[in-house]
């Protein structure tokens, strides 16, 4: 199951508790040394605390609060868009002093309405990959073993940098060590503390208020919740994460480069297993919301971004990236750019194609090389193979738009829409200075500079007549190159008059 879907937990005779989650995100991310909040990095079309938000809201809490810190104003436009987004409430609160983990979550329980009630799930906004089937398998440990608390654990390799879980010698948990203040011993533990847990509600609301500074950091940490359990008799237990990646978090750029690649080689494998083809998965990256059918060809070098859409047996690639862009059925784009554009069923774009936000290219029609295209609508058929601008225009049906035509849409002020109509053939190096009409199966000449409407089967010529002046180069440009070469080709054609005859 991809990150962030829904996943209800398992059902059974016992009714649902109430279920509120808690998003710590706050943070400054001082490692990222970045401007943007950390939560707002991206990986694969996504905020990192959107994911954690999806991936919250697939368990279906009865409340979702997100305790926000630092960058907050950008942090909660991003949430409110998300809500809407998901459609339903996400609520926020404010962190106003970093007080520590225990301290952020008692924030969190304060915006809560059932706090005093059954199980409070709380999670980060810089753990990406965690999923909604992993958080529900947390809640079924938690409930099964009537826990008071339940701490989602991996066992790693490298553990630098992870809270150690202690356990006594029969295997249960006694309680969670922050590596600053672990002994050696403790450090050398492989088992970390994910920052994940399930909280009884009521004990949790206990257990912050009994929270101490006497650490290295002189925090409230929230880890210390495990111990008080275990010290007033309260059963604390683990679910240990099979999968580590679902539960490492981002703290710099480095670990959201190792994040991003991990997450991208999960969603290529997906498509994969969907009858999608990737000739160089190494090399195609693909964000979360992207849409492939079964039989597409996603050739080396190809980045799909958020929003884009592929129908079934089209090619993407090599060398193209596509954003908000929809590929229908049978088309293909190749080595070419696109944002917000459309190419329909059997059409083709590319290669070197800069298609805009805008265009949308009708069933088997055709833009080139070295053609950009925007806010345009190219009917069925019609092609526009090279080198070319096509912006603010209507194409109709199976007309040519000749090589270097530009589509003047802009008086300086305000743009101008141009219309072609159906069956036209325009020629080579036309400039339409809209707002201008050329009608059904007109004809424009070579060269032309078209500002006036063109009526339906005529031929527009707008252009300047050619006048030659004879001997030129051998006034203006004496004993040059150009020169010498005119003069051999005059006495050619003087010395035989048949040389440059068909």
């Amino acid at each position: 199951m991809l990150q962030g879907t829904t996943a209800r937990p398992p059902s059974d005779d016992v009714p649902r508790e109430p279920v509120s989650t808690v998003v710590l995100a706050a943070g400054e991310g001082t490692r990222m040394r970045s401007a943007t909040p950390k939560v707002l990095h991206t990986l694969a079309g996504r905020p990192l605390v959107e994911h954690a938000v999806r991936a919250a809201a697939g368990v279906e809490p009865d409340e979702l609060t997100v305790v926000v810190g630092h960058g907050r104003q950008a942090v909660t436009e991003q949430l409110s868009e998300l809500a809407e987004a998901l459609g339903r409430e996400v609520d926020t609160v404010v962190q106003e002093q970093q007080l520590g983990t225990g301290h952020a979550v008692s924030c969190g329980l304060s915006r809560l309405t059932r706090a005093d009630s059954g199980t409070v799930l709380v999670t980060y906004g810089d753990i990406p990959l965690l999923d909604a089937t992993t958080l529900s398998k947390l809640l079924s440990e938690h409930r099964a073993a009537g826990n008071a608390v339940t701490v989602l654990t991996a066992v790693v390799d490298e553990p630098t940098g992870y809270g150690r879980m202690l356990r006594d010698d029969d295997g249960r948990i006694t309680g969670i060590v922050e590596q600053k203040d672990a002994t050696a011993e403790q450090a050398a533990v492989r088992e970390i503390n994910s920052g994940v847990y399930a909280f009884d509600a009521a004990f949790l609301d206990d257990a912050l208020r009994r929270l101490s500074t006497e650490n290295a950091q002189g925090e409230l940490y929230l880890t210390d919740a495990v111990s008080i359990a275990r010290a007033d008799g309260h059963a604390a237990g683990a679910l240990v994460c099979d999968d580590p990646w679902l539960v490492e978090g981002v703290n710099d750029r480095v670990q959201l480069a190792k994040l991003g690649a991990e997450l991208n080689r999960r969603l290529v494998l997906h498509w994969m297993r969907e009858g999608v083809t990737v000739t160089d998965p190494s090399s195609v990256w693909l964000d979360c919301d992207v849409e492939l059918a079964p039989d597409v060809v996603v050739e080396p070098g190809v980045q799909l971004r958020s929003g884009t859409t592929v129908g079934t047996g089209a090619v993407v690639g090599p060398d193209t990236t596509l954003t908000g862009c929809a590929v229908r059925e049978g088309a293909s784009v190749v080595r070419s750019h696109g944002e917000g554009a459309e190419v329909a069923a059997g059409a083709s774009a590319g290669p070197f194609t800069f298609l805009r936000r805008g265009t949308r290219l009708g069933p088997d029609g055709k833009v080139g090389a070295f053609v950009e295209v925007k806010n345009a609508d190219i009917g069925r058929g019609t092609k526009v193979p090279h080198l070319s601008y096509v912006g603010d225009a209507t194409i109709g049906e199976h007309s040519n738009i000749g090589a270097a035509s530009v589509f003047v849409n802009y008086d300086g002020v305000a743009k101008h829409h141009t219309v072609i109509g159906s069956h036209a053939r325009t020629g080579a190096d036309n400039m339409f200075v809209a707002p201008v009409r050329v009608g059904d199966g007109a004809y424009t000449a070579a060269g032309s500079v078209v500002t006036d409407d063109v009526p339906p089967g005529a031929m527009a010529v707008a252009r300047g007549r050619q006048r030659n002046i004879e001997g030129w180069v051998a006034k203006r440009r004496p004993g040059t190159a150009a020169d010498q070469a005119a003069q051999r080709a005059l006495g050619e054609t003087t010395t035989n008059p048949t040389s440059h005859a068909p």
